[in-house]
């Protein structure tokens, strides 16, 4: 089922280069562009990063006017001032112009590392639901996998079957599923996004063992230690979704593709619904100047089938 794409366009806003902990203006100014990534018409698909000469109107190519520079959006940004004045310098020149009609438009930035979404942020959004205006940003996400182009069809991808969902399984290993409960349970709307999503707050492997070498992936007991005393400790035979379900369930709204990791759950015993509740100590320390939290304890997860899965003991830092 396909969706013809004439929504209301939402105001996006673009990194450049990395934020400093101490801000920065950027030092070019006056760079007043419209920035876009194309490809031409015939041209395989090749992607390309061009300045628009004007809304509607035709394309400079900038790697046709510098064989230097990049040629997709987020590599250009990554450039900082450098990339922003090299299209300016291109836009000026009036050479290396692709006629509009012999382009094709695709998104500005494809594959972010995060898109970030803010929900509750219009004043008359929230009156119209009888909501209460939010105290701080309510921080969502759109896996990367959602972005399409601007004139691209919205598709209702299809699903894959239960009965084959495994085959599509590389592997598996061991993940430790860090959370920030107050952030989790309290604040953001009660979206679990932030409290789970802090730098750092995944710790994965270190092993990805192979489908062929694991037997029954649900008859595998699942442990985890922290400084050596079992805290968490189950079978994955207690999994309501099993793997296959847990794939053909997702693959109704994203594509999956190879690299993509499944969090399947977490066995009972954490902190949090302990009585009384159990954390991580924080601990602050000085590295060069610097102020770094750390989540002391030393953990162990642990995932045994003839201790084919096992991680190493690590600080969660």
């Amino acid at each position: 089922m396909r969706f013809a794409s004439h929504t209301l366009s939402i105001l996006k806003t673009f990194i450049c280069q990395r934020p400093a902990a101490a801000a920065q203006r950027r030092g070019l100014s006056g760079a007043a562009m419209r920035l876009v990534q194309f490809c031409r018409h015939g041209d395989g698909g090749d992607i390309r990063v061009g300045v628009e000469e004007g809304e509607g109107l035709s394309v400079v190519d900038l790697k046709a006017f510098d064989p230097s520079m990049p040629s997709t959006m987020r590599e250009l940004l990554e450039m900082g001032d450098k990339g922003l004045e090299c299209a300016q310098r291109a836009l000026a020149s009036g050479q290396c112009v692709v006629n509009r009609e012999h382009v094709q438009l695709l998104s500005p930035v494809l594959g972010p590392e995060k898109v970030v979404c803010v929900g509750m942020n219009y004043r008359d959004h929230c009156t119209e639901q009888n909501a209460p205006i939010p105290t701080e940003p309510i921080i969502f996400s759109k896996f990367p996998s959602a972005i399409t182009g601007p004139y691209d069809d919205i598709i209702l991808p299809s699903e894959s079957q239960v009965e084959d969902a495994l085959s599509y399984v590389a592997g598996f290993t061991v993940a430790n599923d860090v959370s920030a409960r107050d952030w989790q349970m309290k604040r953001n709307g009660k979206q679990w996004l932030l409290g789970k999503t802090f730098d750092s707050f995944c710790p994965l492997g270190p092993a990805l063992v192979t489908s062929d070498a694991v037997k029954d992936p649900h008859n595998l007991g699942i442990r985890c230690l922290v400084n050596g005393d079992v805290v968490q400790s189950s079978c994955t035979d207690q999994m309501i979704f099993k793997t296959a379900e847990l794939v053909s369930w997702v693959s109704k709204f994203v594509t999956l593709t190879p690299g993509d990791v499944f969090l399947t759950g977490t066995p009972p015993g954490v902190g949090v619904f302990r009585k009384p509740p159990v954390f991580l100590k924080v601990m602050v320390h000085d590295t060069d100047g610097r102020a770094d939290v750390v989540l002391t304890g030393v953990t162990r997860c642990t995932l045994n089938t003839l201790q084919t899965l096992k991680s190493t003991e690590r600080h969660l830092t």
